[in-house]
């Protein structure tokens, strides 16, 4: 699959896809005319990333866990890596959760309100 193709299916930039590949993230093969080529999988993989950037992973994490992600295992200090964050992203969730709560409460006080009334 070339970068378009790749980029498109995962709905990212060509740009982001070059940052995972000098990260170390995501592996192209390369044609003797110096084109990228993906295989399948690559899609999934990218969408991967993508989620685990947007729960606050740093790249270096990633480049850690995705062999084990590859291969199905993990050295106790991966392990415990993943385990923190995994603490970490629980703990955001909540937080996020109370946010909601409160946010919530001020909509039903807002929509519910005279509008004589202040909050």
């Amino acid at each position: 699959m070339r970068i378009g193709e790749v980029a498109r299916g995962a709905g990212v930039s060509t740009r982001a896809l070059r940052y995972y590949e000098e990260q170390g993230l995501l592996v192209a093969r390369r044609s003797s005319g110096g084109q990228r080529s993906y295989d399948e999988a690559a899609i999934g993989r990218v969408r991967l990333i993508q989620q685990l950037f947007a729960a606050g992973l740093p790249s270096r994490t990633l480049l850690e866990m995705l062999p084990c992600v590859d291969s199905g295992r993990a050295t106790p200090e991966v392990l415990r890596m993943l385990t923190g964050e995994r603490e970490r992203i629980v703990g955001a969730i909540a937080d996020m959760q109370s946010a909601l709560r409160q946010l919530d409460r001020v909509i039903d006080i807002a929509h519910d309100r005279d509008p004589c009334q202040e909050l």
